[in-house]
């Protein structure tokens, strides 16, 4: 089943791919198709429903005999876009885009989204819902990945994960806890500053497991953007992350920091796809 985006009205548009693209409806909603995609449903084992949004790998398998996965958050914003630049790249068309939704049409959703990719906090504290980071990781370890595996030859050693925002702190947070979950991350303006910088500890964790060689980091990457009208804070929080995983490249880590010129926090992912693609599908081990 592909991948369908309706707007009502007597004007149908495509968002989030190459443009905008508007036609004419004559009567009533018609559907506006993603060519190579399909879609499941999928629910966590505390019942919450995703919308799972896949782009399919075109052509032979590569000779690392797998595809390549992209795991990307918030996939009703960007799974489209992603989608259609990696279609329209040779280079590309073999990998597999796995987007990671939920049910509706809004771009994103602000209470799923809020829970879904923040730590635990005082009750007091806790509006909106916020606490299901783990449970995330959960699903797309021992649920999502496992049944990507079951209906595509997956490429073991080429499994990524892309958030912005929240979504981006979310992905810096599995890094630092699944490292071997991932091979690459792309974090789009994360919200470092978020709690009080909850992810210092589990950083400094993270450095003292590589650097005593309990942790492999030998082809791990991460790949940090912001915008130039990010606030400050945003800014300098991710330059200064990027500063202390640098020694960690003796030991094989890869990471590095871009700033995006003339984008703010929500322009800047739709100024980075080609960036993201050329992240986490280029990279080789042999």
């Amino acid at each position: 089943m592909s991948v369908v985006f309706i707007l009502r009205g007597g004007l149908i548009a495509l968002l989030c791919c190459t443009g905008l693209v508007a036609l004419n409806a004559s009567a009533g909603d018609t559907p506006v198709t993603l060519s190579g995609t399909r879609e499941w449903r999928l629910t966590n084992t505390e019942g919450h429903p995703y919308r799972i949004m896949i782009s399919e790998p075109e052509g032979e398998l590569p000779y690392t005999g797998g595809y390549p996965v992209l795991y990307v958050l918030d996939a009703n914003a960007y799974f489209a876009s992603l989608h259609e630049a990696k279609r329209a790249q040779k280079a590309y068309r073999k990998a597999i885009i796995v987007g990671i939704g939920y049910p509706g049409d809004k771009p994103l959703n602000f209470l799923r989204r809020s829970y879904d990719f923040s730590p635990p906090v005082p009750e007091d504290r806790n509006d909106p819902p916020q606490g299901g980071q783990d449970q995330l990781l959960d699903f797309i370890e021992r649920t999502l990945m496992p049944k990507v595996a079951k209906h595509y030859t997956v490429d073991e050693d080429q499994q990524s994960l892309y958030g912005h925002s929240f979504g981006g702190m979310f992905a810096v947070y599995a890094l630092f806890t699944r490292p071997g979950l991932f091979d690459h991350i792309v974090s789009a303006s994360p919200s470092l500053w978020w709690h009080d910088q909850y992810l210092l500890p589990p950083e400094r964790r993270f450095i003292k497991q590589v650097m005593d060689r309990k942790i492999d980091v030998t082809h791990t990457s991460l790949a940090l953007i912001v915008a130039e009208r990010d606030s400050p804070q945003e800014v300098q929080n991710t330059v200064a992350l990027q500063k202390r995983l640098q020694p960690l490249s003796a030991q094989g880590l890869r990471s590095s920091v871009t700033v995006i010129e003339n984008e703010d926090h929500m322009s800047v992912p739709f100024r980075i796809e080609n960036r993201v693609l050329r992240e986490v599908l280029t990279a080789r081990r042999r």
